[in-house]
Order: C-alpha cells, then sequence, then structure tokens
C-alpha cells in the first residue's frame, strides 16, 4: 500500500501555509522538496565528520571520503551502472551536459560535424551546443513533434548523415511531460554508429532508469529534482567515452602528477571532478535515492499516474481549458492555459491561494514556438501529492478564470 499519510510527514515543509492557506505544492519539476532522513544525514556529517575527502590521511578525511566513495556506490546501483568509474559527480544536469558537449566536443567534433536535438529540449541542452557551434563551427539538427507533443521518428531517422556525432535528447518533457522512447532513439543512433546522451532531469524522479536496458552512452539527472539537496548532479558515461574525453575542468583531485611542463590526469571518475566536491551533498544524494528506493519507485509512479489522469480529467472540464501535451507516454506534469488569461495572472493568483505552480517558457522557448504561446502554467506532482490537492488546484483555477 501506498502509505501517503506516512510519506507527508517526511516533508515538513507540506504542514505550513502560505497567505492564509494551506500549502499545495505543485513545482516538483523545477525542484522537490526534501524528506527529514535527507537533511538530517546532511547535518550530521557537518557536525560530525566534515572534512575534505580524498587529500586526508587523518580520521574524519577517511570517514568523509567513505561516505563520499559510498554514495557514488548508490548511485551507481540506483542507475545499474556497470562500475562506479562511470559515474561523475557534477553540480546537476546542466553542468553534465555541459560537461559532454565541452569534452566530447574538443575530442571527436570538427567544423561541419552535427548533433542531434529534439525540439522539445531544455535549454541546457540546447545552449551548451550552440556554445560548441560558436567556438568549432558545428550544426544542430532538430526532431521535429507532432501536434501531441511526441517525436517524428521518420524525420529523426533522416536527419543522420555522415557528420551526425552525437545525439542529444530529453527523457521526460519538462513542459510537455512526453516520455520519449529513448531506448529506441538510442537504437537508430547506435545503428549509424552515433553516442547518445540522455537529460534524466524529468525521469529519474518518477520511475526506475536502467543504464543496461536504455543503453545510452551518457546519462544526467540532477539531485534537488528528486528530493535530495541542490548543487549535486550526476553525469553516467560509459568508460569508453570516458577515457578518450579531455577533463573538463583543470584543478587538484583530477590530477596524478603535476610539473610546469607536464600534467598527467587521474583515473575515472576522478579526471573529471576538479577540485573539492560538494561530499556533503553527495551524502544527501544518496539518501534521497535511499529514499525513493525505499518507497518504491513502482509504487511513486503508480501513484503519480493516478493524479496526472485524475488531474487531466477533472481540469478537462474547465471552459476554455487548453492542455498542452498529448503523447500516450506521459509523465506527472501537466502544461495549460484558460481562454486568454495569462500565465503570469493565473500563476500569482493561485499562489494567493497557496497553491505553487510554475509560469512562463520552462526554460523551453523553441518548444513555446512550436506550440504558439509565449508561456503556459505548469502543474507538476511528486510522490507527496494527493487528489485533494489536484481538488484545491481545479477549484482554484475555476475561481482565478471567475474573476477574468
Amino acid at each position: 500500500m501506498y502509505d501517503i499519510e506516512n510519506i507527508r510527514k517526511d516533508f515538513p515543509i507540506l504542514g505550513r501555509e502560505v497567505y492564509g492557506h494551506p500549502l499545495v505544492y505543485f513545482d516538483n519539476g523545477a525542484t522537490t522538496q526534501k524528506p527529514r532522513c535527507v537533511v538530517e544525514a546532511m547535518t550530521d556529517e557537518y557536525y560530525n565528520v566534515n572534512a575534505n575527502v580524498h587529500r586526508g590521511v587523518h580520521f574524519l578525511s577517511q570517514k568523509a571520503t567513505e561516505l563520499h566513495e559510498a554514495a557514488r556506490e548508490t548511485v551507481r546501483s540506483f542507475l545499474n551502472a556497470r562500475s562506479t568509474s562511470e559515474i561523475v559527480f557534477t553540480r546537476g544536469t546542466t553542468e553534465s551536459i555541459n560537461l559532454v558537449a565541452s569534452c566530447f566536443g574538443e575530442a571527436f567534433m570538427h567544423e561541419g560535424d552535427e548533433v542531434i536535438l529534439s525540439e522539445m529540449e531544455h535549454h541546457s541542452n540546447i545552449v551548451s551546443w550552440q556554445l560548441l557551434q560558436a567556438r568549432k563551427g558545428i550544426k544542430i539538427r532538430v526532431i521535429p513533434i507532432n501536434d501531441d507533443g511526441e517525436l517524428m521518428w521518420d524525420e529523426y531517422e533522416r536527419l543522420f548523415n555522415a557528420h551526425t556525432r552525437m545525439v542529444s535528447v530529453t527523457h521526460v518533457s519538462n513542459v510537455l511531460g512526453t516520455v520519449n522512447s529513448v531506448r529506441r532513439v538510442v537504437d537508430i543512433a547506435h545503428d549509424h554508429g552515433v553516442p547518445v546522451l540522455v537529460d534524466g532531469a524529468q525521469s529519474t524522479p518518477h520511475f526506475a532508469v536502467d543504464m543496461q536496458a536504455i543503453g545510452a552512452d551518457f546519462f544526467a539527472f540532477s539531485g534537488h529534482k528528486i528530493y535530495g539537496p541542490t548543487g549535486i548532479g550526476v553525469l553516467y558515461g560509459k568508460e569508453q567515452w570516458f577515457d578518450r574525453m579531455p577533463p573538463y575542468m583543470g584543478g587538484g583531485e583530477m590530477i596524478q602528477h603535476v610539473t610546469f611542463e607536464h600534467t598527467t590526469f587521474n583515473e575515472l571518475p576522478f579526471k573529471f571532478e576538479a577540485g573539492t566536491p560538494d561530499y556533503v551533498a553527495s551524502t544527501g544524494l544518496a539518501r534521497a535515492l535511499d529514499y525513493v528506493s525505499r518507497i518504491g519507485l513502482d509504487r511513486i509512479y503508480a501513484h503519480e499516474q493516478d493524479l496526472t489522469r485524475y488531474a487531466l480529467e477533472r481540469m478537462g472540464r474547465i471552459p476554455g481549458m487548453r492542455i498542452f501535451g498529448h503523447a500516450s507516454e506521459h509523465d506527472a506534469v501537466i502544461s495549460f492555459l484558460v481562454g486568454h488569461i495569462h500565465h503570469l495572472d493565473m500563476g500569482t493568483l493561485l499562489d494567493r491561494l497557496g497553491i505553487a505552480v510554475r509560469t512562463g517558457h520552462h526554460c523551453a522557448e523553441p518548444l513555446m514556438h512550436r506550440l504558439g504561446v509565449e508561456g503556459t502554467v505548469r502543474a507538476s506532482f511528486g510522490l507527496y501529492n494527493t487528489r485533494e490537492e489536484v481538488d484545491v488546484l481545479v477549484d482554484g483555477i475555476e475561481r482565478v478564470a471567475k474573476m477574468f
């Protein structure tokens, strides 16, 4: 059974009020709230084990290193990666994608080479490649989407040519909720000898991901979107690529030997982890992954799918409601507009009712252009949300709509 009452007790912030109303938090696509166990684990490490990792022979440094590397093993297991050498800690999905674009691009891409993205990408998976485009003269090709918000597979296959060097796509759209068949994306790309990077920021919090089953060459996600701390994320990469890519940054930890004439780099994954890592946040991330694993990602998925179906059914009855994204595989995100009400007005007035939603272009302006709007209101669900909160949202939307 899914014990929602006890789950909600793990998140103290859900008990607070906003403008005199109980908080209804539907901005999980931007960041999730943190359970007590995550905050307590990080507090305990700061108070009892704090010391820089990897470099010290003293007791605290050894203990901090053990926790940090245990966290790496937790991530490896969570992703079903083959080795901890394939797990690089970053600041989040954005840095992970930038790392691949920079380092892979430096090693393997030249003027005229191409990367394939999709029309539903987050800015982090667009601008990163545009920076490489400016430096090296690569070209960006785009997979179009249909009116339901799904990839157009025939068009995708037609984008490949002798200059294609990388495919980089989102697992789940942060606007449409579309769940892309990344296994199919990978199979088609690999048939052309092209590696694939998957943006997993919006998939890892909602359902199980398996690197062996997906087959992607790179996979990125953020801690703060899966009930962990901010400032910590993960880049999974196959060793065959990491071995051949140059480092992202220079400094301590990523080196073996340094002279003014020459530097040799550390082994994986430390080659890509220059400087002091956020070793306390890695502990918090590990605790968050343990938390969702203990509840069960299959249970979380079933609960959130029920919420999403219920919300779509109730919201669909509101006059003037426009919902964006009707893919057959749809995750726990609903983007909408009501009549001619500006998304900012709707979000601001819902906030006055204690309802937290996201408004704007959601760092996906090219997708907004495809949809023919400048922005939407987005409600995104998490493992602690309830049907009763959906009712509050629907009542709030109806109340705002009457004002206009």
